[in-house]
């Protein structure tokens, strides 16, 4: 651990390395308690290296057993070997030498779950993004390209499975009960994709036969018992394989590919070059166990994962500060490669929730940074939201920019030109000019400048002159470190819609670039005059989100209103629904803050209903308008002096005034959408469902008992319907008699299955209660939490410090408290987890004085302790700058 915040890394002071690796041959001698690596290093001198260059090599909490060079022991006084580094300063002359390195780590107490360690005994790895180095001493950066052979020894009882990348080569039977295996992967790759998985699993397997005809073995690892509940995983993984030879030419090109599900994890799952390692939340899934949500992640991230063995594996950084190359990218196409197997408008409104819930306070706060920074000292605190989903909000502006066509010629020319190389943004951008011959300087702004940029609009209609004149002025607000802002290039999707709901058709637009409905904004100020407009339309703008921005405009509540009944673009209808009860849950926030009643308009009202009845709707947008903006959402939007229990009592009078309003009619449309079929994941059965459960919350509200959510959690024969029960039986009746014989019911129904026992943890950090704190504070000492288990925190503390924003920002600052503790009580075993968790505090400066000072004094206090993680001190340092 380090008091300090550390080294801080520039973008501007990259170097490439004196020395590369293009080959290691790594030797496990695997034992819980201790574990003897043997690394032998095939080094050679990078062209016009300085002859008399050090070699040295990253390490952390590592134990030098031995060094050769050359096969000779070095001599003592030729190298200096600390737990965090190697430094070799008398080397061979010749360009090429061999270098061997053994080391001793301690699997069994590594709980920071990263380089090698013991998961339900099972021998894991875990190295991006510097975990390697905790298993030897390495040059760990993503542009040391190595070929990897990995030979693995180890009780056969207790290990009988030893997975490692690539292709197997060799396995055997060893003396006293010990085997061995040897794996070897034919692509040169960094050091992050490097992966171990050995012990005893159950296995499902399969096929697939890639476009060329090649057979490749699939297989899914998890704890013996639960292959049933992998099934769906496998089913996603082959449709992965099949979308991107489809739609990005992308063939598999090893003879396996394996997925393993450990039960500790830092992070959702890794890439590893033919062996994916996932968190078991992301594997399994039935009926039984898993929500229609489940589900829908299951898909995305296997695919996902998959993506990366050519946007990111194949194709890697060249540093970190060019994750997003990898990240934003993939999370692009496996949102494109969801889009199509479910909802492309259900999926769209989806993602930019996600977006505006995470990445805009990112971006609004003492967080925020550039989809590519300039600088870090802790690169795991840059695996955020602004790299990953405004990184796919980047990749999807640049298609619509350049148009379908020329985006896809411009992905085969990065792939054929990078292949084997580790690249950088400028690298992807260049391959994008190329193919398409339009220049994207202004563009590339999206990756170096932080910020949610701002669109202002007005318009007006002149019926004589048959004309609509629109005014849009852009600006990006200062973020830290970044006061002055350039122009940036914003397409803005928009339609111009006529008094039937029909786009109406125009003869010319003067004063921007307009082509294929985009309005292509590069300067500050627009003036666009649309000529031979036959009638007064409205304007509808930035369709599909097709730009990540924050919009005012004048729009007047009956254009809102009319554009959510009307608009072509289902995204535009679901924006300007969300708008108005925006708007309204603001107004009624502030009434409630002034000892007023809150009012809302028949007319939003009546709307709500009418789209929620509207059978030519697909049921899961119907389930999506009749959800109201988040506590969060609110807070986001009013920005400053920020009262969450004032929006809680705003937007439980919304959510009581629709659900009495509209009683009668979510009673008939909850009972039509009862289904005997047998339960089925896909995007259709998985609507109905959503809107079933949005629908009980109302009538639950309406009819003020809980009669009808225990009878769906009585009665339910999936999870989506028995955990959306006890949702709302939570929320609202969890200190009545049906509330806590709920919970109870589904704690002893579930005891063995913890993933589960994960939503029930979720379930009750979000009760909105005085009592709150305590209740989760006494949820931690329920035996199926642990600090050790990052699911179990972040279903339990992660969930009270997101969701639950009453009572984590309590007015007596315990909410704060309860999650600083926590944080400090994690700092010392799991640091990424500890940092991550952090982030909750990210606005507390948005907060009301009384707030904003409780959760000040708890992040001072925090910063001042002794011994913090070089990852907490970051969060801590950058949070209170």
């Amino acid at each position: 651990m380090r008091t300090e915040s550390g080294q801080i890394f520039r973008l501007e002071d990259y170097k490439p390395s004196a020395y590369l690796i293009p080959g290691i041959a790594l030797d496990f001698a695997l034992d819980a308690d201790e574990t003897l690596v043997t690394a032998r290093l095939r080094v050679e001198r990078a062209e016009n290296a300085p002859d008399n260059a050090p070699l040295e090599l990253d390490g952390d909490a590592l134990t030098l057993e031995a060094l050769r060079i050359n096969g000779a022991d070095a001599p003592v006084s030729s190298y200096e070997a600390t737990p965090d580094k190697l430094t070799i300063r008398k080397l061979p002359e010749e360009r090429e030498f061999e270098l061997t390195i053994v080391t001793r780590v301690l699997p069994s107490s590594n709980t920071t779950l990263m380089g090698l360690y013991v998961s339900s005994g099972v021998f894991c790895t875990q190295c991006e993004a510097e975990g390697f180095r905790r298993i030897t001493y390495f040059l760990d950066r993503p542009d040391i390209l190595s070929v990897y052979t990995v030979r693995m020894e180890a009780d056969r009882k207790a290990a009988p499975l030893l997975l490692s990348n690539g292709n197997p080569v060799e396995s055997g039977a060893l003396e006293n009960g010990r085997h061995f295996a040897v794996w070897h992967d034919p692509f040169p790759k960094p050091s992050y994709l490097f992966a171990l998985v050995a012990g005893d699993l159950g296995v499902v397997t399969d096929s697939f036969t890639t476009a060329s005809g090649r057979e490749v073995s699939l297989g899914i690892y998890v704890e013996h018992g639960k292959e049933e509940r992998a099934a769906y995983a496998m089913d996603a993984l082959k449709r992965s394989m099949r979308w991107d030879e489809e739609r990005f030419g992308r063939e598999y090109d090893l003879d396996v590919f394996n997925i393993v599900a450990v039960s500790d994890f830092n992070m959702g799952a890794m890439e590893n070059k033919g062996l994916n390692v996932f968190n078991d939340k992301y594997v399994l899934a039935d009926a039984e166990t898993a929500t229609d949500v489940d589900f829908a992640n299951i898909e995305a991230i296997i695919a996902h994962e998959y993506f990366h063995n050519w946007t990111g594996n194949r194709i890697t950084c060249r540093d970190w500060f060019q994750l997003c190359l990898k990240e934003g990218l993939t999370v692009f196409r496996d949102h494109e490669f969801s889009a199509d197997e479910r909802s492309r408008a259900v999926k769209r409104i989806g993602e930019v929730r996600a977006l505006r819930a995470h990445q805009f306070p990112e971006d609004q706060g003492p967080l925020a940074h550039p989809v590519r920074p300039r600088r870090y000292r802790e690169i795991n605190n840059f695996y955020t939201a602004t790299v990953y989903e405004k990184g796919s909000e980047v990749v999807r502006m640049l298609r619509t920019i350049l148009g379908e066509e020329a985006f896809r010629a411009g992905m085969d020319l990065y792939f054929e030109r990078h292949d084997g190389q580790a690249v950088t943004i400028e690298d992807f951008l260049k391959a994008f000019e190329d193919a398409s011959g339009r220049d994207l300087t202004q563009f590339a702004l999206w990756y170096h400048q932080a910020g949610t940029p701002n669109v202002a609009l007005s318009s007006r209609y002149d019926a004589e002159a048959k004309t609509l004149t629109v005014e849009i002025e852009q600006s990006v607000p200062p973020t830290p470190s970044e006061s002055r802002k350039r122009l940036m290039h914003i397409p803005l999707a928009f339609g111009l819609v006529g008094p039937e709901g029909e786009d109406l058709a125009y003869e010319s637009a003067e004063g921007a670039v307009v082509e294929n409905g985009v309005i292509h904004l590069r300067k500050r100020r627009h003036t666009i005059v649309f000529k031979g407009v036959n009638a007064r339309p409205v304007f509808s703008v930035n369709r599909g989100f097709s730009a990540p921005v924050t919009l005012c405009s004048e729009g007047r509540t009956a254009d809102r209103l009319f554009l959510a009944r009307h608009d072509s673009d289902p995204f535009s209808r679901w924006q300007a629904l969300t708008t108005l009860f925006t708007d309204t849950l603001i107004a009624a926030s502030k009434a409630v803050r002034g000892g007023k009643e809150p009012a809302f308009a028949d007319d939003l009202v009546q709307l709500g209903l009418d789209l929620a009845a509207d059978a030519t709707l697909e049921e899961a947008f119907r389930a999506l308008v009749l959800t109201l903006p988040s506590e969060a959402d609110v807070a986001r939007e009013i920005g400053h002096d920020i009262d969450p229990d004032a929006i809680h009592t705003a937007r439980r009078a919304l959510l009581e005034t629709i659900a009495r309003a509209g009683r009668e009619t979510f009673g008939d449309l909850y009972e039509g959408l009862h289904d005997n079929a047998p339960f089925s994941p896909d995007a259709r059965s998985a609507g109905r469902r959503a809107l079933r459960n949005t629908l009980l919350e109302y009538l639950v509200l309406g009819e003020g008992t809980p009669q009808a959510a225990r009878r769906q959690f009585d009665d339910a024969d999936n999870m989506t319907e028995r955990a959306g029960a006890l949702t709302i039986l939570a929320q609202y009746f969890h200190d009545t008699e049906d509330g806590r014989a709920a919970l109870a019911a589904f704690e002893e129904r579930y005891r063995d299955t913890p993933l589960v026992l994960d939503k029930w943890l979720q379930i009750q950090a979000m009760i909105p209660s005085e009592g709150a704190v305590s209740l989760v504070r006494s949820l931690m000492e329920h035996p199926h939490f642990s600090l050790a288990n990052p699911n179990r925190v972040r279903a339990l503390i992660g969930t009270f410090s997101m969701a639950n924003q009453t009572a984590f920002h309590s007015a007596d600052g315990e909410g704060y408290r309860l999650v600083a503790d926590t944080v400090l009580a994690l700092d010392g075993q799991n640091p990424q987890v500890a940092a991550r968790l952090a982030t909750a505090f990210r606005s507390w400066r948005s907060l009301d004085k009384g707030r904003r000072e409780h959760a000040r004094a708890l992040l001072a206090d925090m910063a001042g302790r002794e011994n913090l993680s070089r990852d907490l001190a970051d969060i801590l340092e950058r949070t209170l700058a």
